[in-house]
C-alpha cells in the first residue's frame, strides 16, 4: 500500500514530441533554449526551420508576411514589392519611377501604393464666385437699348409740354416686338415712377427716381424765349430721362413689370394724375417727411445685423460728400464758361489790333492769334459741356439714387416696427386672456383665444416679411455699389478721354502758331 501511494505517475511520452521536434539529440530544456531564441533574438538559421507553403494570395500579403516572419532576402523583399507596384499603380505608364518609392520604403503596406496613382488625376480648381457671376452674366445677355431723343414742343402759351421720342430695341420675348417708338411727355415719365415706386418699394426694392421738374426752365420753354439756358434746360432733361429709363430697364425686377412694358410699347397712356408731390422741392419734402416718421419712432430698433447700420451710414457720409462734389463741379462749370467768354473777348480785340497794325508780319500774326484764340475759346465751351453732362448730371442722379436707397432702409425699418407692434398687441391679448381666467368669464374666453390665434398668425406673417423685406433691402444694395462702380468708371473714364482730347487740340492750335510768331521781323 506503501509503494502504491508513493508511486509516481508516469513521465509524458517523449518519443511523440521528439517526433514533432525539428531539432535531434537535444534535451528539453536546450529545445525550449532554442526556440526561445529562435522567436525572440532571431539567430536561428533560415534554411533549418520548415517552410510553410505559401498560398496564392496578393502581393501585398506576401509582402507583409515575409517581413514579419524574417524568412526571405531583402532581394526578395524588393522583387515582391515590385510586382506589387507593377499591379497596382495602373494610371502610370512609368513603373520605374513607380519602384523607387516601394524599394525605399519596403515596409510601408500595400494599398498605401495606391494612394500616389490618382494624385495625378486631381480634378479642376473649383471656380470662384466672381467667375461663376459673370458666366450667368455672359449667359443672362440681351439687347435691350433705349433712348430718348428729338425732344419737340407741343402747343403753345402756358399750355405747352415738351414731347420726347423713346426709342427701344431688343430681342427679349416678352416683347412683342423688336422695335418701338413712341412719344412720351415729362408727366408720364413721373406716373411711370409713381406706379413702381408704389408697388416695389415696400418690398425693399430700389427704384431709379426720375429727374426734378424745374418751374423756372419750363416756364421759359412755355413762353418761346429762345436762349443758351432754354437750350441747355431741354437737353439735360432729354439725357436725364434716357438715364432714368436706362436704369428701370437695368433693374431685373422692374424690368418685368405689366406698367414698364406698357411704357415703352403703347402708343397712347393715361394722362398722369397726382404727380405734383412728386417734382422738385415737393419730392424732397415727402422723402424727408418719411425720414422724420421714421425717426419719430417711440420704439428704437434694436439692430441685430450691424452690415445695415454700417452701410447706412455709408450712403449718409456719401450723399455729403455727394453734394460737395457736386457743388465744386458747378463751380467748375462755371468757371469754364467764363473762360470761354473771356477768350471770346480776347480773340476779338486781338483781330482789331491786328488789322490796325501797319506791319505786315506782325499783322498777320495777330489775325493767326486771334483765329486760335476762336478755337481756344470754343473748347473752353465744349469742356463745360463734358464737365456738366458728364461728371455734374452724374453725381446729380446720383444723389437722387442715394435717397432711394434711404428710401429702402426706411421701408425695412417701417416693416420692423410693424412687426414689433404686432408683438406688443399679442402680449396684451395673453395679457387679457388671463385676466379672464382670473375672472373666470368663460364667455368672453373663446373671443380672447381666438383674437390671440389671429394676433400670433400676423407676429409669424410680420416677421417673414421683416426677414424678406432684410434680404430684399441687402441684394438691393450690393446691385447698387456693383451698377454704381461700374457707372463711375465709365463716366470717369469718358470724361478723361474727352479732357485728353481738349488738351491735344490745344496743342496741335498752338504749334500750328508757333511758326508764325518766329516770323514777325
Amino acid at each position: 500500500m506503501a509503494d502504491d501511494s508513493e508511486r509516481v505517475p508516469p513521465p509524458f511520452p517523449e518519443s511523440e514530441q521528439r517526433e514533432t521536434d525539428p531539432a535531434d539529440g537535444e534535451s528539453d530544456e536546450d529545445s525550449d533554449d532554442f526556440e526561445g531564441e529562435d522567436i525572440f533574438t532571431g539567430n536561428s538559421q533560415p534554411s533549418e526551420p520548415k517552410k510553410d507553403p505559401l498560398p496564392p494570395a496578393a502581393p501585398t500579403t506576401t509582402s507583409s508576411n515575409t517581413k514579419t516572419n524574417g524568412l526571405h532576402s531583402d532581394d526578395e523583399e524588393q522583387d515582391i514589392f515590385a510586382e506589387a507596384t507593377v499591379e497596382l499603380a495602373l494610371d502610370s505608364p512609368l513603373n520605374n519611377r513607380k519602384r523607387e518609392p516601394a524599394q525605399a520604403k519596403p515596409s510601408a503596406p500595400g494599398p498605401s501604393l495606391t494612394v500616389t496613382g490618382p494624385s495625378t488625376l486631381k480634378p479642376p480648381p473649383a471656380k470662384t464666385f466672381e467667375e461663376l457671376e459673370e458666366e450667368e452674366e455672359k449667359e443672362d445677355a440681351f439687347e435691350l437699348n433705349i433712348a430718348v431723343t428729338n425732344p419737340e414742343k407741343v402747343g403753345d402759351g402756358m399750355n405747352a409740354y415738351m414731347a420726347y421720342k423713346v426709342s427701344t430695341q431688343t430681342n427679349l420675348p416678352m416683347f412683342k416686338c423688336k422695335t418701338y417708338t413712341v412719344k412720351r411727355r415729362f408727366s408720364d415719365f413721373l406716373g411711370l415712377y409713381e406706379k413702381l415706386s408704389e408697388k416695389h418699394s415696400q418690398n425693399g426694392y430700389i427704384v431709379p427716381p426720375p429727374p426734378e421738374k424745374s418751374i423756372l426752365g419750363m416756364t421759359k420753354v412755355k413762353v418761346g424765349k429762345e436762349d443758351s439756358s432754354s437750350v441747355e434746360f431741354v437737353e439735360r432733361r432729354r439725357a436725364s430721362l434716357e438715364r432714368y429709363l436706362q436704369r428701370v430697364v437695368s433693374h431685373p425686377s422692374l424690368l418685368q413689370d405689366p406698367d414698364v412694358r406698357e411704357f415703352l410699347e403703347k402708343d397712347e397712356l393715361p394722362r398722369a394724375v397726382s404727380t405734383q408731390a412728386l417734382s422738385g422741392a415737393g419730392f424732397l419734402k415727402m422723402i424727408n417727411r418719411a425720414t422724420d416718421a421714421v425717426s419719430r419712432m417711440t420704439i428704437k430698433m434694436n439692430e441685430s445685423d450691424i452690415w445695415f447700420e454700417e452701410k447706412l451710414l455709408e450712403v449718409e457720409s456719401e450723399d455729403q460728400h455727394l453734394r460737395k462734389l457736386l457743388s465744386v463741379v458747378e463751380t467748375l462749370v462755371n468757371h469754364r464758361k467764363e473762360l470761354s467768354s473771356n477768350t471770346a473777348m480776347f480773340a476779338k480785340s486781338v483781330a482789331m489790333l491786328g488789322s490796325s497794325e501797319d506791319n505786315t508780319a506782325l499783322s498777320r500774326a495777330l489775325s493767326q492769334l486771334a483765329e486760335v484764340e476762336d478755337k481756344i475759346e470754343q473748347l473752353h465751351q465744349d469742356q463745360a459741356c463734358n464737365d456738366f453732362f458728364i461728371l455734374a448730371e452724374l453725381f446729380a442722379d446720383y444723389i437722387r439714387l442715394l435717397t432711394a436707397v434711404r428710401g429702402s432702409f426706411d421701408h425695412r425699418m417701417k416693416t420692423w416696427q410693424r412687426w414689433q407692434d404686432a408683438q406688443t398687441t399679442l402680449q396684451k391679448k395673453r395679457e387679457n386672456e388671463a385676466k379672464l381666467l382670473w375672472a373666470n368669464k368663460p364667455d368672453k374666453l373663446q373671443q380672447a383665444k381666438d383674437e390671440i390665434s389671429e394676433w400670433e398668425s400676423k407676429v409669424t406673417q410680420y416677421e417673414r416679411d421683416f426677414e424678406r423685406v432684410s434680404a430684399t433691402v441687402r441684394k438691393e444694395v450690393l446691385r447698387f455699389e456693383k451698377e454704381k462702380a461700374t457707372d463711375f468708371k465709365n463716366q470717369l473714364v469718358r470724361y478723361l478721354e474727352t479732357l485728353l482730347h481738349s488738351h491735344q487740340q490745344l496743342i496741335k492750335y498752338w504749334e500750328a502758331f508757333l511758326p508764325e510768331a518766329k516770323a514777325i521781323a
